[in-house]
């Protein structure tokens, strides 16, 4: 096959699993991508779809290798949050740290990634029961109490969520109730203040 004939093969194969992803359907979206890799093991983007699927059907070692080939190939950060969390998920949190700095860091890194990134960070410290630490990479993400978007309400829960387990219940309610003021329907936030007021 030629070499264009091949790289239109992948490109077809890739939108397939982008929109299968879309649709919920990770597995097939992961049969699709893995058809792409074959022909364009290069790309970054093929890795990328590919590591994504892996990660929702927790698949984690192998996400984690897609999403690590992704970051080599693009030098780019915004897909750290996933490496973060798969790292995470096999008993290595210390590694989520680092991780978050860098996408916190560098310049093309969109809000919502960088928000991620921070809450498997902070999630990972909190595991840890570094709870101030926790707390202090939460606030890397400026947020204000009268404007928020769905990733500010997560760093509004997540932090709602620490703080209850460092035993601090007052403050922790605040969060729950900052999130409750944007959507009283966003997360069990309702439920989670009702059980500390």
């Amino acid at each position: 096959m030629s070499r264009t004939g091949k790289a239109d093969m992948a490109i077809a194969r890739l939108e397939r699993a982008v929109a299968l992803l879309d649709r919920g359907d990770a597995r097939g979206a992961a049969a699709e991508a893995a058809k792409a890799k074959e022909l364009a093991p290069r790309a970054p983007g093929v890795r990328e779809v590919l590591g994504l699927a892996l990660y929702q059907l927790e698949r984690y070692p192998e996400a984690l290798s897609e999403m690590q080939a992704y970051r080599r190939m693009s030098g780019r950060a915004d897909q750290n949050h996933i490496i973060a969390d798969s790292l995470r998920s096999l008993g290595r949190p210390d590694r989520a740290v680092p991780l978050a700095e860098e996408a916190l860091a560098s310049g093309g890194v969109p809000l919502a990634a960088k928000a991620e990134a921070v809450i498997v960070a902070s999630s990972a410290l909190a595991d840890q029961g570094k709870f101030d630490q926790a707390l202090g990479m939460l606030r890397r993400i400026r947020t204000r109490d009268d404007v928020a978007g769905p990733e500010v309400m997560r760093v509004w829960y997540v932090t709602g969520n620490i703080l209850e387990k460092a035993g601090r219940r007052a403050d922790a309610l605040r969060e729950f109730r900052k999130i409750l003021r944007h959507d009283p329907s966003a997360f069990d936030a309702a439920e989670r203040a009702s059980q500390l007021a």
